[in-house]
């Protein structure tokens, strides 16, 4: 089986190389397009798999073709222009009075409009060089407009994030027990999720957890254990942007942007990936953000090839599963994995005050697909008017003009 990682000069990919064995991997290729980024983190992947005695062949390829020819899995994790272009999606939009965040509100829809062209070109690479069947597995952000760009265009595909594997891991730590034993019932839209159910060896616990570490989750999320309290769920991190968006807004404002922190850690961390002592991933890179998500997507990548049948939280289709939705919305939900693709695990209703968000934001998600693909302005602005953190006339047209007005040229 082969497995190709696009964008593998990301300061990410050695998290991903540590858990290779276990996968049956006889080939894993390594592309990117930065070539210098790509020896240094090639190295320490040849010097991590010949440590962990890996038998499979690696190849590292500036050759999109070489990359993608017979893979069975391809896996997406590529940033369009870099920490630069993140670095302008953060700090253009708070100059417009917006929250500045890579993939929620105004910067996510800069970042969707270069992202989602380039990923189906590279889907079509895919699928006319892959193995028949090929998954491309989308951890690219902004992920629930991407995955939902790549299957409106008839692609084989599932979206993965890692904010449920970051939780599963935080509250086992709480309960002091094996993550294994932790099921958590994330649903939503991609970074807009609520944990409405934690399971502890099949039993329903959240009730307990949020009596006994309701203070460290909120914490956690960045919010106010009454907000956890009232709505008795668990919300993700990027809720905060919402429920205390004043108090987010005037402090990116005079903060220091979270893409200048990545690109200083990023600079250290290749500095690090030189060193040809090095043989396992540095403690700093759990630092850069994306924790687990290398084991969330090996555990996926495991399950597509083995048709095991095991619980992923991913983004696909929605179908029945949220009533309230369109069947073909992407929404993120546990679902059982096999070689089909995930079949979503049934789910009660929203409620009101959940339901009413998702539908708005789903609606934004909806229209950002359209104006990356069509390139149509009046599309992009219905895209921003949609979005509940923007949704003013003066905020767009300055957003349109310093933001995405080239993208939508």
């Amino acid at each position: 089986m082969k497995l190709t990682v696009i964008g593998a000069g990301s300061t990410y990919t050695p998290e991903l190389v540590s858990h290779m064995t276990r996968l049956p991997v006889d080939e894993l290729a390594l592309h990117d397009v930065d070539s210098e980024r790509l020896e240094v983190v090639g190295g320490l992947a040849q010097r991590m798999l010949a440590r962990q005695d890996y038998e499979g062949g690696l190849v590292l390829t500036g050759d999109l073709d070489r990359a993608l020819d017979g893979a069975a899995f391809v896996l997406l994790q590529i940033r369009v222009g870099g920490q630069q272009a993140r670095l302008h999606d953060e700090t253009v939009p708070l100059r417009c009075g917006c929250i500045g965040q890579e993939t929620t509100g105004a910067g996510g829809f800069a970042k969707a409009m270069r992202t989602v062209p380039m990923v189906l070109d590279l889907a079509e690479r895919t699928a006319a060089r892959a193995a028949p069947g090929a998954w491309i597995v989308d951890f690219t952000n902004p992920v629930g407009i991407v995955t939902r760009a790549l299957l409106d265009a008839g692609h084989r595909a599932v979206g993965l994030c890692n904010v449920a594997i970051g939780f599963q891991r935080a509250i086992a730590g709480m309960l002091g027990v094996e993550p294994g034993r932790v099921f958590v019932d994330q649903v939503g839209l991609n970074h807009l999720t609520w944990i409405r159910a934690v399971q502890l060896d099949g039993r329903d616990i959240l009730g307990d957890l949020l009596a006994e570490h309701g203070d460290e989750l909120a914490e956690h999320v960045e919010l106010p254990r009454s907000v956890l309290d009232d709505l008795g769920a668990i919300p993700s991190y990027y809720l905060h942007y919402f429920y205390a968006h004043d108090r987010e807004l005037a402090a990116q404002q005079t903060g220091v942007p979270r893409a200048q922190t990545v690109a200083e850690i990023e600079r250290e961390l290749l500095r690090m990936y030189r060193d040809p002592s090095l043989t396992e991933k540095p403690s700093l890179l759990d630092q850069r953000g994306g924790a687990y998500y290398s084991e969330a997507a090996v555990g996926l990548v495991a399950s597509l090839a083995s048709d095991d049948g095991g619980v992923h939280v991913v983004d696909t289709r929605n179908g029945a599963t949220l009533a309230g939705l369109a069947a073909d919305d992407v929404v993120e939900v546990p679902a059982r994995i096999g070689s089909g693709g995930p079949t979503p695990l049934p789910q009660p209703p929203l409620a009101p005050e959940l339901l009413g968000l998702v539908q708005h934001v789903t609606a934004y998600e909806r229209l950002t697909v359209e104006a990356a693909t069509t390139r149509d302005p009046v599309v992009a602005r219905r895209a921003l008017l949609a979005h509940p953190l923007i949704g003013q006339v003066e905020m767009v047209d300055a957003l349109l003009e310093s933001l995405v007005e080239e993208a939508v040229r």
